[in-house]
């Protein structure tokens, strides 16, 4: 007669049944599970035994599951994966990964920013993100009120109360005009060149450090660049573009996301490349803003 069924299953029993019904090969599930044939072997003698009756046929040719096994495999596979679930959640509860983590943005989330918050979404499905837009003219801002928790700006940062983070690809800059522009039909053009064309900048509360960075006041050669006008917003500042009162230095991605027709976006030389980083503000620093720095970190180096 069958043994009579033990007083509590197993995980690990559960496990290995559940990856050998896949593979159907001792040696194949024993890899998976790191763990030697013989071990497979008895974690499913030890399962059997509890439920008392065979789940599996094996013979010198082939391992196949029996009816009964083919109705437990059914059965318990989406127990096992709601269980499993259920105790990363725990994990990460425990790690204090969970609630929601704001992440503020510039300009556009392209792919490299939707990529990390993927991955970071991925390995703490308890942890909702919110993403939300920062004005063009107030970089740090949201940081400091606690409106956002991590903030994907434009750098330069240098400010002593914000940490930055990991740092995305550089990226060459463009010049968005209007198409109407003398400079719109142009494949690419000289810093130097800028000292004719007025310069749609951020306004306050931009730190001038940055403002300078993104709208310079002079070319790299030291010749003055006209002052546009001041803008808030990127779609503020691609309007006035449009409508032929300056031109914007926006890096190449943006440039991309912003196609329009009514806009040209002509690559720039001469200029050091646009790069995001990751800011945080230290003394508000959780589990969860630690999580997504690793997992910016990971996705930079694993595009």
């Amino acid at each position: 007669m069958p043994a009579a069924p033990g007083p509590g299953l197993e995980l690990r029993e559960l496990e290995c049944f559940l990856v050998l019904s896949e593979e159907l090969h001792f040696g194949r599930t024993g890899e998976r599970l790191y763990v030697s044939q013989s071990r497979v072997s008895q974690l499913l003698r030890s399962l059997e035994s509890r439920i008392g009756a065979r789940l599996v046929d094996r013979t010198s040719r082939r391992v196949r599951l029996t009816p009964l096994g083919e109705e437990f495999r059914t059965s318990l596979r989406p127990a096992y994966d709601a269980l499993r679930a259920t105790v990363e959640r725990a994990r990460s509860a425990a790690r204090g990964v969970e609630g929601r983590l704001t992440i503020g943005f510039q300009g556009t989330a392209d792919d490299r920013i939707m990529q990390a918050i993927d991955t970071f979404q991925s390995r703490h499905p308890g942890c909702a993100t919110e993403i939300v837009e920062i004005p063009l003219c107030d970089p740090f801002g949201a940081l400091r009120s606690g409106a956002v928790d991590v903030a994907v700006t434009l750098l330069p940062m240098a400010e002593p109360d914000l940490a930055l983070g990991p740092v995305f690809s550089a990226q060459q800059q463009t010049l968005a005009v209007s198409v109407r522009h003398p400079l719109a039909s142009r494949t690419a053009i000289g810093a130097e060149e800028l000292a004719g064309v007025p310069l749609i900048s951020p306004d306050d509360p931009a730190p001038p450090y940055w403002r300078a960075a993104h709208a310079p006041a002079t070319t790299p050669q030291g010749r003055p660049v006209p002052a546009g006008p001041r803008i808030s917003t990127l779609q503020e500042g691609l309007t006035l573009t449009a409508a032929g009162r300056g031109a914007m230095l926006l890096c190449r991605p943006t440039a991309d996301y912003h196609g329009r027709r009514d806009l040209a976006f002509v690559p720039v030389t001469g200029l050091p490349d646009s790069v995001l980083g990751l800011v945080h503000h230290p003394a508000r620093e959780t589990a969860r803003i630690r999580a997504f720095r690793t997992a910016v970190a990971d996705s930079l180096r694993h595009p």
